[in-house]
């Protein structure tokens, strides 16, 4: 799904938020959690919106990240902002009203379908979201915690929104403090080295591997995350994929390499993405209708 020129437009725009009057905004009921608190949905301006709430002080440090990290950004595969409240101190959100991909691939009976376009252009949007934070000046971001709980989706599940930057940091040369959720957790991360921006790209490998799949990665080796962090620092990976189209596998595999120089980056992800997918489109209008 190529981004358009408007969409490009709005990404470089400067991201607005206002200071909201909490008595302004009527809470509906509890959505779920993030890295911090709890999210309601919610009514301001008219409109739906989701607001995050902490509950201790010990969470205020990881409001004040996303805040600041999410004032930063504008793009249309990132959760919007629309402001923060004082007392009770929250943030006022776009609300994603078909909720997570998690819940979309993992929910039960029955299981939503869903095409292989479908796929592809999730983990493209996923792409171009996070490509955007990694490109961002003066300083980029690195998500640190991309899996797809934190991607949210729109527009009846056509449109995905990266959201959850309660653990999102501004690049640096050297990282060693140990965030993000096993499962999608690049090695280098949990094995305390140094880490860049391409843990993101490791995560967005598994998050492809399971968009196709519809399973959980790693379920298969059950027991505590250190169960999964143990076999993937020996070098475990989900399974290759019957079937699966040569580019695509190879694109999945180098992203999930150990040594994070041989994983593309996620500007290279993107493209490689785009071109796939117009591939796909096209054989699909070809055949006259989708897999």
């Amino acid at each position: 799904m190529a981004e358009t020129t408007a969409a490009t437009a709005a990404a470089a725009a400067a991201c607005v938020f206002e200071d909201i009057q909490y008595e302004d905004i009527q809470v509906e009921a509890a959505v779920g959690r993030g890295t911090f608190g709890v999210v309601f949905k919610a009514q301001w301006k008219g409109k739906d919106v989701a607001i995050k709430t902490i509950e201790s002080d010990n969470e205020r440090n990881a409001f004040l990240v996303e805040l600041r990290q999410l004032s930063r950004v504008n793009h249309p595969n990132i959760v919007k902002l629309y402001g923060s409240c004082d007392n009770p101190v929250c943030l006022v959100m776009e609300y994603a009203e078909c909720g997570s991909l998690y819940n979309l691939l993992h929910s039960a009976d029955p299981q939503p379908h869903y095409t292989a376009s479908h796929a592809m252009s999730w983990c493209l949007q996923c792409a171009q979201g996070v490509a955007y934070l990694h490109a961002m000046k003066p300083k980029a971001l690195i998500h640190r915690d991309l899996k797809p709980p934190n991607l949210l989706l729109v527009a009846r599940g056509t449109v995905l929104k990266i959201c959850d930057f309660g653990t999102a940091c501004d690049i640096q040369t050297y990282m060693t403090n140990n965030k993000g959720s096993a499962a999608w957790m690049a090695p280098e991360v949990f094995e305390g080295s140094n880490y860049s921006e391409k843990c993101d790209v490791f995560s967005w490998g598994i998050i492809l591997w399971e968009v196709i799949t519809r399973k959980k990665p790693f379920d298969e080796i059950g027991g505590s995350a250190f169960c999964i962090m143990w076999a993937v620092h020996r070098g475990t990976r989900p399974p290759l994929i019957r079937d699966l189209p040569e580019p695509i596998e190879t694109l999945m595999t180098r992203c999930w390499d150990k040594e994070p120089s041989q994983r593309p980056s996620m500007s290279e992800v993107k493209n490689t993405m785009s071109g796939l997918m117009k591939v796909l489109l096209i054989c699909c209008s070809i055949r006259g209708g989708d897999d």
